[in-house]
C-alpha cells in the first residue's frame, strides 16, 4: 500500500514555480519484506516531475514488492540526494552527471547505476524572435541568466567557442526566474529544460528557441543518473540488482508508452500537475528523443560518454578532490558508473 505526505519543497532548474505546486512526495512504500537489507531509500532530486516516472510506473505496478522490496521514497529537501546516498540516509538517489561527477570527485562514495536519460536535455534558450541571436557566437557580451550550477557557466562558454565565439558574456544568478528574465527581455538566453520550460513556454505563448550544445561540438552527457552508496551496494548486491532492475523496468514502459508512463506519474501525485497535458507531452518528448540508446534500451551507460562530458570537467579545472584543492591526475571514470545491477 502506498501513503503519501505532501510538504513544501523550495525551486530548483528543472522546474518553474509555475510548473508545480509547492506539494512534493513524502513517503511511498511497497510491501514491507521486514529485512533491513530489503529496505530501500531512494532519495529526489525535486518534487515528482517526468524524470521520475519510471520510479512511479514500478511502484504502481508493484514490481518493486514482486522483488521482496520496501522502497521508502524520500521527498526532496535542502540536501542534495548525493549528500543523503554518501552520507548513508539512502541508499539510491536521483542525480545528474555533472553532479555525479562533482561529489565523486570530493570524495564520495557513490556510484551511477542507471542513466535514464541518455542526453542532454537542457540547451541554450533565446526568445524565438531574437533575429539577432542567430548561434552561440552571438551570444558575446550579451546577459547569461542562469542558476548557479558549478560548470555552468564554463560548458556555455565552451559552446559558444566553439562557434567561433569568444565566450564572454555578463552571468545574473537567478534561479527559477531565469526563464521569466529572459521572457520578459531583462536577460538574453538561460539554459532551458527542454521537456519541461520549453514546453511550458510554447504553451503560455512566449515561444523560445535553442542552441543545442552536441550541436557545436560539445560532448553529450547523461541529463539524469541514479547515484548507489557503493558500501550497501557492495553488502546487499541481489538487493540492489532487484531494485535497479525494477526501476529500469518502469523507465523501459515509460519509454515505450510515454502516456502510460505520465499517467502513472499524474495518479501517483494528485493535485500536483494543474496542466496535466504538459506531463503528458513532456513524456512523449523524452520518450522520443532522450530515454533510449541506440538499441532502443533505458538506463545503458557508456565510458566514453563517461569521460566525455566528465573529462572536460576535469580538463577544465573544475572538479576538487577531498582537500578541496582542483584535481591534478584525470579520474578513472570507468569507476564512476557500473552496469553490474541493470538488466
Amino acid at each position: 500500500m502506498a501513503r503519501v505526505v505532501t510538504r513544501v519543497s523550495r525551486p530548483r532548474r528543472l522546474l518553474t514555480v509555475s510548473a508545480i505546486v509547492a506539494t512534493a512526495l513524502g513517503t511511498v512504500t511497497a510491501c514491507s519484506s521486514g529485512d533491513s537489507g530489503d529496505t530501500i531509500r531512494f532519495a529526489l532530486d525535486w518534487t515528482p516531475n517526468t524524470n521520475h516516472t519510471g520510479l512511479f510506473v514500478a511502484l504502481q505496478e508493484g514490481w518493486f514488492a514482486d522483488a521482496g522490496l520496501d522502497v521508502e521514497v524520500l521527498p526532496y529537501n535542502n540536501t542534495s540526494p548525493d549528500t543523503l546516498v554518501d552520507a548513508g540516509n539512502a541508499e539510491f538517489g536521483v542525480s545528474f552527471q555533472d553532479a555525479a561527477t562533482f561529489a565523486r570527485a570530493a570524495g564520495a562514495q557513490t556510484v551511477s547505476v542507471l542513466a535514464p536519460l541518455q542526453h542532454w536535455a537542457t540547451g541554450i534558450g533565446v526568445q524565438a524572435d531574437r533575429t539577432d541571436l542567430a548561434s552561440p557566437k552571438a551570444l558575446d557580451g550579451k546577459v547569461y541568466a542562469g542558476f548557479g550550477d558549478p560548470g555552468e557557466r564554463e560548458t556555455l562558454r565552451q559552446v559558444i567557442r566553439n562557434d567561433g565565439g569568444t565566450g564572454t558574456f555578463d552571468t545574473v544568478v537567478l534561479g527559477t526566474s531565469a526563464y521569466e528574465a529572459v521572457y520578459g527581455g531583462q536577460a538574453d538566453f538561460t539554459a532551458s529544460y527542454f521537456a519541461w520550460e520549453g514546453i511550458e513556454a510554447a504553451r503560455r505563448g512566449t515561444p523560445m528557441r535553442y542552441f543545442h550544445y552536441t550541436d557545436f561540438g560539445f560532448p553529450d552527457a547523461y541529463a539524469i543518473v541514479v547515484s548507489g552508496n557503493q558500501g550497501w551496494l557492495a553488502e546487499h548486491p541481489e538487493q540492489a540488482r532487484r531494485f535497479v532492475q525494477a526501476l529500469q523496468r518502469g523507465y523501459q514502459v515509460a519509454a515505450d508508452d510515454p502516456d502510460r508512463g505520465a499517467q502513472a506519474l499524474i495518479d501517483a501525485n494528485p493535485g500536483v500537475f494543474t496542466d496535466e497535458a504538459l506531463v503528458h507531452e513532456s513524456q512523449r518528448m523524452l520518450a522520443a528523443d532522450y530515454m533510449k540508446d541506440v538499441d532502443g534500451r533505458v538506463g545503458t551507460q557508456t565510458l566514453e560518454q563517461w569521460a566525455g562530458y566528465s573529462g572536460f570537467l576535469f580538463r577544465h579545472g573544475l572538479l576538487a578532490g577531498p582537500d578541496g584543492a582542483p584535481l591534478t591526475v584525470e579520474p578513472d571514470w570507468s569507476t564512476y558508473f557500473t552496469d553490474e545491477y541493470s538488466a
